[in-house]
């Protein structure tokens, strides 16, 4: 009985290791890639060519009174490239809470509910009060999904590996003349997808925190989106952490339609 026990044992010895095999599937070799700095800028550049315009129906969850007019918003928003968007926010039941039109180097915010209508230039949003905030941080968030928060060409990077991710620091003119860091974004190096991003304060502090998850594919195949596939991708989840400690957004996207003809109505231009 001895020999066959000892065979019974090494059977179990080995069905076990081929379990323990297939479950666990193999680390695969080199799966994080290297980059350059010069790369992942011309990286941002293509993602945004990629995209002439933008639709998509969105829900935010919204904490710490960071907008005083809902807690909860159901949304559109509409976007040509280069420079023009419309967001709109709607109670669960369909009432309007806000649209706001930016286009080149001006913005209109209609707020139905409170019978206002604020305009300026993006750059100055004091006419709003205390929606400034709230709507320059919706600005940044949406950048992440339009592809819009590409280097500019004023701009230098310095990139540092920071274990499986790579951080692109960011650094441009600032009111004083000396150049500073005001953006970071974390890339995630087996993708290649912007994952985190930081927008910094001209003394170096953190503005606010925004990270981007649930990347999906969009639209047609499109050699120029630069997926492992062709396939162009887009984040369908949205966390903003205010620097300021104002509060937080949750920005979760049901829908998504990269380059589709947009009307003018749409774009609320006619």
């Amino acid at each position: 009985m001895w020999p066959w026990h000892k065979s019974f044992k090494c059977a179990v010895l080995l069905l076990c290791l081929l379990v323990a095999c297939t479950s666990l599937p193999p680390r695969e070799e080199g799966q994080l890639k290297e980059a350059t700095a010069e790369e992942l800028t011309a990286l941002l550049r293509q993602r945004e060519a990629a995209v002439q315009t933008m639709k998509g129906l969105f829900s935010a969850k919204v904490r710490g009174g960071m907008i005083p007019i809902a807690t909860r918003v159901e949304g559109a928003v509409y976007y040509r490239r280069p420079k023009a968007m419309r967001m709109r926010g709607f109670t669960a039941i369909g009432s309007e809470l806000f649209e706001f039109l930016q286009a080149d180097d001006q913005y209109t915010l209609r707020l139905p509910t409170m019978g206002r209508v604020v305009s300026g230039n993006p750059a100055d949003m004091s006419e709003m009060g205390k929606l400034a905030r709230p709507f320059q941080l919706s600005v940044w968030a949406m950048a992440g999904v339009l592809g819009t928060s590409s280097v500019a060409m004023d701009e230098t990077t310095q990139l540092i590996e920071e274990g499986d991710r790579y951080r692109l620091d960011i650094s441009g003119p600032s009111s004083n003349g000396t150049p500073s860091i005001h953006r970071r974004l974390w890339f995630d190096r087996q993708s290649f997808l912007v994952v985190k991003e930081d927008r910094l304060t001209e003394t170096g502090e953190v503005d606010a925190t925004i990270q981007y998850a649930d990347f999906r594919p969009v639209g047609e195949v499109s050699a120029s989106s630069l997926a492992a596939d062709g396939r162009l991708l887009r984040p369908f989840k949205i966390s903003l952490e205010d620097g300021r400690g104002q509060g937080s957004v949750e920005v979760t996207f049901h829908e998504l339609i990269p380059n589709a003809a947009l009307k003018p109505t749409e774009l609320a231009q006619g």
